[in-house]
């Protein structure tokens, strides 16, 4: 059964509008995925076939999409405002993600609410950390085995995390060809997990709680960071957590 969806969220950040504004607008790859900008007015074009209704920069910037391209989803609206703070030294914002779900209504607003603190989160890490340093983005999923409740714990195993390692702890982390990463554990709950060094955003994706194999996405901002050597890596590394060859 279609049923509308809202998830709001509000949160501050140390940067000016601008560079929020920039990130949503230009700079999605250095948190999210890497997306063709707005066509900058109402009535212009947004990403995946979207159409721009609100565009105030570096206030607001709404996109809605009647025809998402999903069985499970009907319609899309991702709507941003902007607020300067301490004379425009830092921003506040507050995003408003909604829409139609047609399929399995809890689940999915289960995993899009959950998936929409974690994006969050690293849009404050990129803004803070690295924006608006170019990036070099890859993503890859995990094998059929890491389609489980499990799969994220044993992730943070094979990258040598002790079970209590809390969010905030500096860490060395086993990386693929058996590299140590040295890092920040910047995000870490039952679903997801993210590690921030001094070149990356690199973020874990406990999908089996939606039924969808277990993700990674490498936000790379190192002057000579490859994407297929980045997305080869990490590959080999997750198929050798869930032994896949």
């Amino acid at each position: 059964m279609s049923k509308e969806f809202e998830i709001v969220r509000e949160f501050e950040v140390d940067v000016p509008p601008e560079k929020v504004w920039e990130a949503i607008t230009t700079g999605t790859g250095g948190y999210l995925w890497p997306m063709d900008p707005p066509e900058p007015r109402v009535g212009g074009s947004g990403p995946f076939g979207s159409t721009v209704t609100a565009w105030d920069p570096p206030h607001r910037y709404t996109n809605r999409s009647e025809d998402v391209g999903f069985p499970t989803q009907s319609v899309n609206q991702l709507d941003y405002t902007i607020e300067p703070r301490d004379e425009g030294r830092r921003a506040w914002v507050r995003y408003v993600h909604s829409g139609i779900f047609t399929d399995d209504w809890n689940n999915q607003y289960d995993g899009a609410s959950k998936h929409t603190n974690f994006y969050l989160h690293t849009l404050c890490e990129y803004l803070t950390h690295f924006a608006p340093r170019p990036v070099t983005f890859a993503q890859l999923s995990g094998p059929a085995a890491s389609q489980t409740t499990e799969a994220l714990a044993a992730v943070g195993h094979a990258l040598g995390l002790a079970d209590d390692t809390a969010a905030g702890t500096k860490v060395s982390a086993q990386g693929p060809g058996g590299r140590t990463l040295d890092a920040v554990l910047d995000y870490r709950n039952p679903y997801f997990i993210g590690l921030r060094t001094d070149s990356a955003l690199i973020r874990f994706f406990g999908r089996g709680h939606w039924g969808a194999p277990l993700g990674i996405s490498v936000h790379d901002f190192a002057p000579d960071a490859d994407a297929e050597a980045n997305q080869s890596a990490w590959q080999d590394w997750l198929n050798g957590v869930f032994s896949q060859s």
